[in-house]
């Protein structure tokens, strides 16, 4: 499996994943950059995303929804802050509508990514999620957002 570790930091507010891959930076920045590769690996096994807008400058904004094994639709949002391809990206990430906008009853969150070759063990790659209160952050993961995160970043493998 991708995933090595995550851990949560009541504290600051943090959940951290971290992953190993058997390939290089360039590649795993791709999986982000492409919404297409993206698609294959955003949403968990059974909620599958779909990009309709994506754009990782800075500035950028994507949206997306998730398709549930019932058909239901739920809708996200980024907004990119930061972008050192193949090394980092930073976005804030939230809910939205059926059409796309921001849902403002919904927590957002921020969301930094690194990026880095490992000599002779391939890339590493963190993400770091901070939340806006530790309210936020026990909405957020009570919904099951690390699990979620986990088993979707458990698809790149075979990606790869």
């Amino acid at each position: 499996m991708t995933v090595t570790g995550a851990s949560r930091n009541a504290a600051d507010r943090t959940l951290t994943i971290t992953s190993a891959f058997d390939a290089p930076a360039v590649r795993i920045w791709n999986l982000w950059e492409d919404p297409r590769q993206l698609e294959r690996w955003w949403g968990p096994p059974t909620y599958p995303a779909t990009f309709v807008e994506h754009d990782v400058r800075p500035g950028g904004r994507s949206a997306y929804f998730m398709t549930g094994p019932q058909g239901d639709t739920p809708h996200g949002w980024w907004r990119t802050l930061a972008a050192d391809p193949t090394r980092r990206l930073e976005f804030e990430n939230g809910f939205a509508d059926g059409s796309g906008e921001p849902d403002p009853a919904m927590p957002v969150t921020s969301i930094r990514v690194t990026i880095e070759e490992v000599p002779a063990a391939g890339t590493r790659m963190t993400i770091v999620v901070t939340f806006p209160s530790p309210e936020a952050m026990d909405k957020i993961l009570s919904m099951g957002m690390e699990e979620g995160m986990t088993a979707a970043m458990g698809q790149i493998d075979g990606l790869l």
